[in-house]
């Protein structure tokens, strides 16, 4: 990992998440309760033993960049080791990014920075801030490195359905060799002996830094949509990494009896091929709403693995005069009182008053749930309040006109520090 770069991408704007992009950068909203999006792919990275990353930010990147220092310093600079947010600086001109390629292209520079610290660098690594998944990034560099690949993108095994008018695919021969790239084809390419299943890029690089930098001096703002279909015209030698095949993480369970307790390491093959672009609200609703099924496929308990993130001081979470919970996440500091709540996500210090229900809801930091009021399929950011009374999610039309968004599905959305009555 010594002469590996990494790069994280975190500056991408998402109109499909507003309300909860108004205020923040996607790769900084809440998610699972005690987390942030961005925490998924800075856990990957310390627990596939790197501790040396530039976080390039751009749109709303307060939240982020006090999140990430606040959370994320657990680092020693005199061991080299650094999680870095280096904001957009329009470097090469006066204008902002314009795509994946070309932040890197901007950030050039970042390079040279670490050649005149003494580290000779070979591969860059270049990762998405914004994605929910597992992913040990040594066995990607180790596949990478044994082909001698110019670039190697990493792919998931998708359904040619589900990647119809919607997907970036890669095309690719038996040995894996990409010979193309489509981006949201209306006819995906199948994986060869795989009818019906193709490879979705997802957005996970790994360059020799020469060739990286070589083909940035030339034109094309994005990996996807530029970059990759002009390196395959070229025939550059270029490698997919099948991540649904690959990629494994090894994780404990607990187990227990009268006597003693033991670890037993298993392989979590489902947790290991778990990936999720939450790229509209009701993905993101629904990825949420997976952390509560009874077995989910991500795994947030696993002890090998963890998903760390900054943590405020909270008392722990309590249930009082008949308060009761049921398929939820409860984080710390939350106060159910006289009140149930199913299937839903509470994150740190949400208080629900007695006689409110809340179901099939994601609540966000420091909401106030008021007394009697009732809540569901709902997205509530933070430092919201519910007056007492009210209801939400069971009139679209009163929703909206209380300043609230509804979402294809129909998931209500309600801004940061609205007040509901």
């Amino acid at each position: 990992m010594d002469r590996v770069l990494v790069v994280i991408l975190a500056g991408e704007t998402k109109n499909r998440l507003q309300p909860l992009t108004n205020i923040r950068a996607k790769p900084a909203i809440p998610f699972g309760g005690g987390f942030r999006v961005i925490d998924f792919t800075l856990s990957n990275c310390i627990n596939s033993g790197i501790r040396q990353m530039f976080v390039l930010t751009q749109y709303r990147s307060w939240s982020l960049q006090r999140h990430i220092q606040d959370g994320w310093g657990i680092s020693s600079a005199n061991l080299g080791e650094y999680v870095y947010c280096v904001p957009a600086q329009q470097k090469v001109g006066m204008d902002w990014y314009h795509g994946t390629a070309d932040a890197i292209r901007q950030n050039l520079d970042l390079i040279d920075l670490d050649l005149v610290q003494g580290k000779e660098i070979e591969h860059v690594l270049i990762l998405s801030g914004d994605h929910i998944y597992k992913m040990d990034y040594r066995q990607l560099l180790q596949y990478h490195m044994s082909r001698n690949a110019d670039l190697t993108v990493s792919g998931l095994r998708v359904s040619a359905e589900q990647a119809t008018g919607n997907l970036g695919v890669l095309s690719v021969e038996k040995d894996y060799k990409i010979v193309g790239f489509e981006e949201n084809s209306e006819n995906p390419k199948s994986i060869p002996d795989m009818p019906g299943y193709v490879l979705a890029s997802m957005g996970i690089y790994v360059f020799k830094v020469d060739v990286m930098v070589d083909i940035l001096h030339g034109e094309g703002n994005d990996f996807g949509r530029d970059i990759i279909p002009k390196m395959a015209e070229k025939n550059t030698n270029m490698f997919a990494y099948d991540f649904t095949a690959h990629n494994k993480i090894k994780d404990y369970v607990i187990e227990s009896n009268a006597s003693r307790r033991r670890k037993v390491l298993i392989d979590r093959i489902r947790d290991s091929i778990y990936w999720r672009n939450v790229d509209s609200l009701d993905s993101f609703y629904e990825a949420n709403m997976e952390l509560a099924f009874v077995d989910p496929v991500l795994n947030l308990y696993g002890e090998l693995w963890p998903i760390r993130s900054y943590q405020r001081p909270r008392p722990p979470s309590k249930f009082v005069m008949g308060g009761s919970m049921s398929e939820s996440l409860v984080s710390d500091g939350c106060i159910i009182s006289g009140s149930m709540v199913r299937r839903s996500i509470l994150s740190p210090g949400v208080i629900v008053e007695k006689e409110a229900l809340v179901e099939d809801s994601v609540i966000f930091d420091d909401v106030i749930i008021g007394a009697g009021s009732k809540i569901r399929r709902a997205i509530i950011d933070k430092e919201a309040k519910i007056l007492p009374g009210a209801s939400l999610g069971y009139d679209r039309e009163a929703d909206k006109k209380r300043g609230c968004t509804i979402s294809q599905n129909g998931i209500v959305v309600v801004p940061r520090d609205l007040t509901l009555e």
